[in-house]
């Protein structure tokens, strides 16, 4: 996927060549063990994939027994169709947790959570320019910290039998 990523290009190399995910991040998701998987459908030029994606990346370099695919929204869309946004889209990123048997374990939807929620409250108060300018902005302060932690958080519940969807 990243290898033929054209749109957001300095963005992608940028947040994946300079992106860090916190210790303790790695520390809970190395504590879940066993076997996970990451399917996630991305889109290269998509804001929210190129502010997400990478840093899934980084965590899954750091925690064995995780592995990811990235796929791209042709090929990915019934995943996308079957889990959609709290409005009823169809989005990039949707990414899938799979356990060690490849069933459904939780699901993370297009953005975290305090981000969406920042969105939500400024719709209609910015401008279309304005809430994207605002979206960016969080995406590199927050560098990725709340989209590992959600995904972690995923882990952990699955783990415990409460496998649940994210952004649904």
């Amino acid at each position: 996927f990243y290898a033929e990523a054209d749109s957001r290009r300095e963005l992608w190399e940028r947040n994946y060549g300079q992106g860090v995910v916190a210790e303790g991040l790695v520390r809970r998701a190395r504590a879940v063990g066993g076997t996970w998987h990451l399917l996630a459908v991305a889109i290269d030029g998509c804001s929210d994939s190129v502010n997400t994606i990478p840093y899934l990346a980084l965590l899954v370099e750091q925690v064995p027994g995780l592995e990811m695919r990235i796929v791209d929204s042709t090929v990915g869309r019934a995943v996308m169709d079957a889990r959609r946004t709290a409005d009823g889209r169809a989005a990039t990123p949707t990414v899938v947790l799979l356990d060690a048997n490849h069933d459904d374990a939780g699901c993370f939807i297009e953005r975290p959570k305090d981000l969406q929620a920042w969105l939500t409250e400024n719709d209609g108060k910015l401008s279309t320019q304005a809430l994207f300018e605002g979206k960016m902005g969080w995406y590199q302060d927050d560098g990725g910290a709340s989209t590992v932690a959600e995904v972690v958080a995923l882990m952990e519940a699955a783990a415990a039998g409460q496998p649940r969807c994210d952004g649904a």
